[in-house]
């Protein structure tokens, strides 16, 4: 489910690389087909982006940004310069809309702007607008459901910039969560029985913010953002060892603290983590009819900390998997094996971005 902005979209590019700009990496990912319905990591990349360059999804040091993609995109070591990007969702309006089936072209359009005008908050000429029709309406069967997407065109205009300035050329435009529920797919693929009839809360976990969605068949049933994630583990790190914020942060990945970090530092922050996740299932609990859900699975930089699961797992009581959206693709002989698998429930934007080349428009 992607939200093109027809002005950049060019079908004909087919060669794509996945560009996640988060508020603490440049992730790149590169697909390729292998086989039927098969995928193939091509090769892949995460830079650390210096503090603050990106701040609550807004490009803040337009120069820092560039230079740390300019540094992933030459260590990709990849002639691609098409590359498929995401704004992040509170950038983003989306609303399902019911039109009669049927309409030609230039009626969906005049319907959805017509809509469109009646929910955004701000003037038509100022945002882009994208459409995509889902199918069917649930209960009625002459008409048809339509997801609109609406988004500023300064927050699109920045990401392309950035694209611009590093050589590179943004031909497509999505939204975070609908490129991370483009990677889920191959995720749910890897659950018993596919995950048919399961309700699975999908909870990713990144710097500053946490997003829980609850998807049943193939359909979100539920999303919710909270502030919480690894920036406050980089914080204690930094406070305690007396260190700067990209020292401790630098130390957390490499995974070089004094002895003593997991019992003081580690653990408490786990517990946490499972706490806020345990929060956020009960509020879509007391929010809907569900009472239950069948798996967890955690996403984001904040899933490769080791045994996270079995902590979250301990404490919601609900079985609890690490994303890994490359589990059964093939890798290129470029690709490191144990590298991927720890970065694999980090890159779940830049994947579902990737998957965008094999998109049949």
């Amino acid at each position: 489910m992607g939200f093109d902005i027809s002005a950049l979209l060019n079908p004909k590019a087919r060669t794509l690389l996945g560009l996640d700009i988060s508020s603490s990496a440049v992730k790149m990912v590169e697909l390729s087909a292998s086989g039927k319905e098969g995928f193939r990591v091509e090769r892949y990349t995460v830079e650390v982006l210096p503090k603050d360059a990106v701040s609550d999804g807004n490009i803040a040091n337009l120069e820092g940004v560039v230079e740390c993609v300019k540094r992933a995109w030459k260590r990709m070591g990849t002639s691609t310069r098409n590359v498929a990007m995401a704004l992040p969702g509170s950038a983003v309006i989306t609303k399902k809309i019911i039109v009669p089936a049927g309409l030609r072209d230039e009626e969906l359009e005049a319907q959805v702007e017509s809509e469109a005008n009646q929910y955004i908050p701000f003037a038509i000429d100022e945002v882009n607008l994208d459409y995509q029709v889902i199918g069917p309406a649930p209960a009625v069967p002459d008409e048809l459901e339509v997801l609109i997407a609406a988004s500023k065109k300064e927050r699109v205009e920045d990401r392309v910039a950035v694209a611009d300035a590093a050589g590179l050329k943004a031909v497509v435009i999505d939204v975070e969560s609908f490129a991370s529920l483009a990677a889920f797919e191959l995720i749910e693929r890897q659950l018993p029985d596919g995950g048919k009839n399961q309700t699975i809360a999908l909870i990713d976990v990144g710097a500053n913010v946490m997003n829980l969605a609850v998807l049943r068949n193939g359909q979100q049933v539920y999303s919710r953002e909270q502030a919480f994630g690894g920036s406050q583990l980089s914080q204690d790190i930094a406070r305690h060892y007396s260190m700067s914020y990209e020292e401790a942060e630098a130390a957390k990945r490499a995974g070089n603290l004094p002895e003593g970090y997991e019992v003081e530092l580690l653990n408490p922050f786990m517990e946490n983590l499972a706490l806020e996740v345990s929060r956020a299932l009960q509020f879509f609990f007391t929010s809907t009819q569900y009472n239950k859900v069948d798996h967890i699975v955690l996403a984001g930089g904040c899933a490769v900390i080791p045994g996270i699961d079995e902590v979250v797992a301990a404490r919601t009581q609900v079985n609890t998997l690490i994303a890994n959206p490359f589990a059964n693709m093939v890798l290129s002989d470029r690709v490191r094996p144990k590298s991927l698998l720890a970065d694999s429930s980090s890159l779940m934007v830049a994947c579902g971005l990737a998957l965008r080349r094999f998109d049949p428009s």
